[in-house]
């Protein structure tokens, strides 16, 4: 057996038809099963540079055009700059594409300059395909654990005591302290206007803010940003019992390179491990029949 490190490997050669070795550093090195195991298009400083799409393709497979996921968010505005490394925790995140729910989490978020970021974003962003076609909106229930009834009361219940105080100054106990101005600035609420002149409309309209706060999402990051990659070898073209293509005898593929792709929390290292060992294994009984 022979090891090879640090070898950029340049095409996966074949003859008539089926695999027969791989050129590296300008030399040819016969093998009669190759493993794609290349990654996708993310994080492209680890060695996942898209290469294993290019050989793909040149023998005959489809690959899915790559697309960025578990990504952080681009948002349209200036309201997330303005919340800028605030972190939120314990909230809910509803995803509407083109106003209709596609997807609903709770966890944690964070507020970024370009727009948001966190765990529960990375996963809505699975959700988030079609920019360009498609309208996306995220509302953040920013207080999940109270119904609107309930949260009216406790609305109310902190007006009371601060009746006299200027409104901008009665949100401490409900809110982190950077998020006060940016709600009440999208409540329309005069900031001076002192808590008991605040009308009931106004007060239902900030109870709609508490529990949909909006933030309208124009785009991902690059791919070069995303955890991971969504799109790659078709799985229709490989054998799911053998991770072996079913185009190419000899070849086979692994991990992100394929059209697979999850949530965050360990599930796309748990595909990798899995399509590897199978991919491994298969190779190997191939070898010895």
């Amino acid at each position: 057996m022979q090891l090879l490190f640090g070898q950029d490997v340049e095409d996966v050669l074949t003859a008539n038809g089926a695999v027969c070795g791989v050129r590296a550093a300008g030399r040819d090195y016969p093998a009669d099963r190759v493993i794609i195991a290349t990654g996708g298009a993310s994080y492209p400083a680890t060695g996942s540079t898209g290469d294993g799409y290019v050989f793909a393709k040149r023998l005959g497979h489809t690959v899915v055009p790559p697309r960025p996921s578990l990504v952080p968010l681009v948002a349209r505005g200036d309201v997330c700059g303005k919340l800028m490394g605030l972190s939120l925790k314990n909230v809910r995140v509803t995803v509407r594409e083109d106003g209709k729910t596609v997807y609903e989490d709770f966890g944690e978020m964070l507020f970024t300059h370009f727009g948001v970021s966190g765990p529960l974003i990375l996963s809505a962003s699975a959700h988030m395909r079609h920019f360009g076609s498609k309208q996306y909106q995220i509302d953040i229930d920013l207080k999940p654990a109270l119904d609107e009834k309930t949260l009216d009361k406790r609305l109310l219940s902190d007006f009371a005591r601060h009746k006299n105080s200027d409104f901008i100054n009665a949100l401490g106990e409900l809110l982190p302290r950077k998020l006060i101005p940016v709600v009440v600035e999208l409540s329309g609420i005069d900031p001076r206007t002192k808590v008991h002149s605040v009308q009931k409309d106004e007060r239902r309209k900030l109870l709609r803010l508490l529990k949909a706060f909006p933030v309208e999402i124009t785009g991902a990051r690059p791919i070069a940003k995303a955890i991971v990659t969504t799109g790659g070898v078709s799985v229709r073209e490989v054998n799911p019992k053998t991770m072996a293509s079913r185009r190419v005898p000899g070849l086979y593929f692994a991990g992100e390179v394929l059209d697979v792709d999850a949530y965050t929390g360990g599930f796309n290292l748990q595909i990798a491990w899995a399509t590897g060992r199978l991919a491994g294994e298969s190779a190997a009984e191939e070898e010895a029949t």
